[in-house]
């Protein structure tokens, strides 16, 4: 057999998969939106139509599979874009913004999103030992050291994923087989050609772990004056050793990305709780609610209260 009708063949096999994940996605995904599955930190997200603008949201450590459509991501100054039979991975929280660029009511956007505690991570890859690939090996995404990364898709880590979304159809086998099944997508995530730089994420004492920790201490106190010299000590880092390993991290400044989990907060305070602007913006940090307000509207391109009512007014695809 040629290469060409090699690479024909696993081409036609791949599809194949794709096509029959996206019918069982579909069964589980009447309806457009995120939807949580029963199986736990599984969720099935659905969009029939391209988004004309932007949402905005923050991804937790998680792996995203596209099996049908586009989408867009835009992560401080980089942009990326993922269609069919890719997958992203999230090691750290971050603050995004996405669009859906391809998708119709006869071929909706799919993905399935597998949420990901770092310590399955960290224990899987002392479980490989030797066996894991280097940290020290050149990821193929081109900002290495990036908290965000696309990859493709092989036929291993399609079936593995397809087996965990068909345990929907097998309620029974789900406590047995799920956990392994997941451990599986790990595990070829980890052998996988980005799998190198997800392990630097999870060596301790790695300059991008003592980074996820900044992040994750962020995360937790970001209503809380920034001062880069604690977050220093805590990472064990210089300050500009600190500022620019974040920046290589998250695509943005310690400050900037401060500003939008702050932003971020505000917002689902006044869409889910009925926060006034004023009171969100003082619950997440701001001294001043027309400091609040312009910064707002440069994040989201409207003001707080224009914002709000256009969110409750329709139905938004998760970013």
């Amino acid at each position: 057999m040629s290469q060409d009708q090699h690479s024909s063949d696993i081409s036609r096999d791949l599809e194949s998969a794709r096509s029959k994940l996206a019918r069982t996605v579909l069964r589980w995904a009447p309806a457009e939106g995120l939807r949580e599955s029963p199986l736990s930190g599984v969720g099935l997200i659905r969009s029939d139509v391209a988004t004309a603008s932007c949402v905005s949201g923050v991804y937790e450590p998680s792996l995203g599979f596209i099996v049908q459509g586009e989408k867009v991501l835009q992560l401080g100054d980089r942009e990326i874009s993922y269609g069919p039979l890719s997958y992203l991975a999230s090691s750290v929280h971050l603050p995004v913004q996405a669009r859906v660029v391809n998708a119709s009511p006869e071929q909706p956007y799919l993905a399935i999103k597998l949420v990901v505690d770092p310590q399955e991570v960290t224990d899987l890859v002392l479980e490989q030992g030797g066996q894991a690939p280097s940290a020290d090996m050149d990821p193929p995404c081109r900002e290495v050291n990036c908290g965000l990364c696309v990859a493709r898709m092989d036929m291993g880590l399609l079936s593995a994923v397809s087996r965990l979304v068909e345990l929907l159809d097998s309620p029974a086998d789900v406590p047995v087989l799920a956990p392994l099944v997941r451990k599986e997508i790990l595990y070829r995530v980890l052998m996988g050609e980005m799998g190198a730089r997800i392990r630097k994420f999870a060596v301790a004492d790695s300059q991008a772990n003592r980074i996820s920790q900044v992040i994750a201490l962020l995360k937790d106190r970001f209503a809380e004056p920034l001062r880069i010299s604690e977050l220093a000590d805590r990472a064990n880092m210089s300050e500009s050793s600190l500022y620019h390993s974040f920046k290589q991290v998250t695509r943005m400044s310690p400050l900037q990305f401060q500003k939008k989990l702050r932003l971020h907060e505000a917002r689902r305070l006044m869409l889910s709780e009925g926060l006034e602007a004023a009171s969100a913006s003082y619950r997440v940090g701001y001294e001043s609610p027309s400091h609040f307000s312009r910064e707002y509207s440069r994040m989201f391109g409207a003001p707080p209260r224009a914002d709000v009512n256009k969110l409750r007014g329709e139905q938004r695809i998760p970013a």
